[in-house]
């Protein structure tokens, strides 16, 4: 008997071993590319062609500098903030609404607005860009942030209300119910209680929605034109040129623009694992 746990334990230490042998390569195969980009972006670009695999030997900080100011990424950076923060925070908060009016209460469109949302998700931008480009000039919305606000927002909200209805259906009745009974208004079920209890699906919904408007570049290409008003998507497709390309410090800018999305990620990743745990200790 004891052989026999013995080599099950032998057998599962093997096994573990493998599954974590197996996560430190997929480990570095992800973040192999990430930090030979970094280290390119220190570099010059004669130390790229003869040792691209190397450290660098002087840290090239010039490049950061020059890809932030002669390659207007300062600018860039706040026009995507404000677009993506505008775009963020409002199609969170609708569709939080939106979806706490599906999952919870009974009207009679509900299955038609539920519908409605779920084909807003399989319609592809390109279909809908130039009837957008065509309003939006009538409207002189062209070659202006709200221009970029508007779509953003619209293209955001079917998978927000996707994912938060599945939140808010998960929730009890009988919680709402007793809520009720003590006097709290449909507005109250939703702000004091929904809202509070559903903080994952709210991370979860963030998450893709700023990852995906801030590298964001068709809408943006095509409805901005002032190099003042550009996001850092098509900014930084100014620094490759037709006939050479200064790689160093396009790899410069291509840290700076993803560096604020990995930092978001990494910070509310874990609070999505918090919440989750909690949420199951509590169950």
């Amino acid at each position: 008997m004891k052989t026999i746990v013995k080599k099950q334990r032998k057998s599962m230490t093997v096994v573990e071993a493998l599954i974590y042998v197996l996560l430190v390569l997929l480990a570095v195969i992800y973040l192999f590319p990430l930090l030979w980009m970094l280290s390119v972006s220190f570099k010059t670009n004669r130390e790229v062609m003869t040792s691209p695999f190397s450290l660098p030997k002087i840290l090239q900080l010039g490049n950061y500098i020059f890809a932030w100011t002669k390659g207007d990424l300062g600018i860039a950076t706040l026009n995507s903030v404000i677009v993506c923060g505008s775009a963020l925070i409002i199609s969170l908060i609708i569709g939080a609404m939106a979806a706490f009016a599906i999952a919870r209460m009974r009207w009679k469109i509900l299955r038609i607005l539920m519908n409605y949302f779920l084909i807003g998700m399989m319609v592809p931008v390109h279909c809908v860009l130039i009837p957008l480009f065509v309003r939006f000039s009538d409207w002189q919305l062209t070659n202006h942030l709200l221009g970029l606000i508007i779509p953003y927002i619209t293209f955001s909200l079917p998978m927000t209300v996707f994912l938060m209805v599945g939140f808010f259906r998960s929730m009890p009745n009988e919680m709402f119910e007793a809520a009720c009974i003590d006097g709290c208004s449909i507005y109250g079920c939703f702000g004091r209680i929904a809202l509070p209890l559903a903080k994952v699906g709210m991370y979860v919904a963030g998450i893709m929605t700023f990852v995906g408007n801030w590298n964001e570049l068709l809408l943006a290409m095509v409805f901005i034109s002032d190099a003042r008003k550009k996001t850092l998507p098509v900014t930084l497709t100014f620094f490759v040129g037709p006939y050479s390309t200064n790689y160093v410090q396009m790899f410069a800018a291509i840290i700076i623009a993803i560096a604020p999305t990995i930092v978001v990620y990494s910070i509310f990743s874990n609070q999505i694992v918090d919440g989750l745990t909690a949420g199951a200790v509590k169950g």
